[in-house]
């Protein structure tokens, strides 16, 4: 099948398996799987000019929605902390779309910018893992490994309440502050440090075309010290509602940058298709992310993220 915005020609049947398999995994750490996608799209399907970030744009605004039913349906979803992901996020994704038209539009040094924020997420994922990690997360630890037996033990039972054992409770929320229930445990972070933070990876997001979340989430857990089962939803919807507006704004700009000879607007087709795979895959992770360890979830995006950062680095230097 030929996709004429984009230029590549791929059986439809590769972006849906794909996009299935890389969401089932990857929503279970509250991302949406597209900073592995463009990847994909670069080195596989040979799709290198700056219309590939919207692209990646429109498979999260098609595949996301699963995801988030499901963390909202099982009481796992943090309004306030997606609120502030999503007012930090916003603008920045804005600046990112330009940065990425006027300054990398070349497929090489793309795919070092790539690299750079591959490499990142990974480090913090893996790092997140060590000992070293620090004290501080101790808690979250003691609250991941005490929600993983409760969740064995509700499975094995075949109890079909599980939801109310989950559900995440607000305590306190104002311009300065958020503290929220989860599992008898409180925890608690400055609204104002977090929206800095999405603010500036708003506008990374905006350039690779990932919406934020695959940074976001990695922080809330490193940084922050919030335990992955009650960011996961919070972070999905966040990049969400910036992958809209995404979108529209590549899609705005395009004709003011139709003298570079560049496709700047999404592939809507290809977009779409790899979207239906990855609705799929992220509903199933949603419903499936109780049952698995957080360790396990972010040693396998840690491996694969620090795979590819290396080989995009490397390329730049071949």
């Amino acid at each position: 099948m030929h996709f004429p915005v984009s230029g590549v020609d791929v059986f439809p049947g590769i972006p849906l398996v794909v996009a299935f398999v890389v969401s089932l995994f990857t929503s279970m750490g509250g991302v949406s799987g597209a900073f592995l996608l463009l990847p994909f799209q670069v080195s596989v399907l040979g799709f290198i000019s700056p219309s590939v970030s919207p692209t990646n744009l429109v498979y999260n605004i098609v595949a996301i929605p699963s995801g988030v039913y499901r963390y909202i349906k099982e009481g796992r979803m943090a309004w306030p902390l997606a609120w502030v992901i999503i007012a930090g996020t916003l603008p920045g994704v804005f600046i990112g779309a330009i940065f990425r038209i006027r300054y990398l539009p070349d497929p090489k040094n793309f795919k070092f910018f790539v690299g750079c924020v591959l490499l990142y997420i990974g480090l913090r994922l893996l790092y997140d893992l060590t000992p070293g990690a620090g004290a501080h997360k101790k808690k979250t630890r003691a609250l991941e490994e005490r929600f993983k037996q409760r969740s064995a033990r509700i499975l094995k039972e075949r109890h079909s309440g599980f939801e109310r054992y989950v559900g995440i409770r607000t305590v306190r929320f104002s311009l300065t502050g958020y503290t929220y229930e989860f599992y008898g445990e409180t925890f608690s972070f400055n609204t104002v440090g977090l929206f800095a933070l999405t603010f500036a990876v708003g506008i990374v997001g905006g350039t690779y075309g990932i919406g934020g979340g695959a940074i976001v989430a990695p922080f809330l857990m490193a940084i922050f010290g919030l335990p992955v089962y009650t960011i996961a939803g919070a972070a999905l919807l966040g990049t969400f509602i910036t992958s809209i507006a995404g979108v529209i704004f590549y899609t705005i700009i395009a004709p003011g940058y139709a003298y570079t000879g560049l496709a700047i607007a999404p592939d809507w087709r290809l977009g779409a298709l790899f979207g239906v795979g990855g609705f799929l895959g992220m509903y199933c992770g949603a419903r499936l992310q109780k049952f698995f360890p957080a360790k396990a979830i972010k040693l396998i995006l840690g491996l694969i993220i620090m795979f590819l950062s290396i080989k995009y680095i490397l390329n730049v230097f071949i």
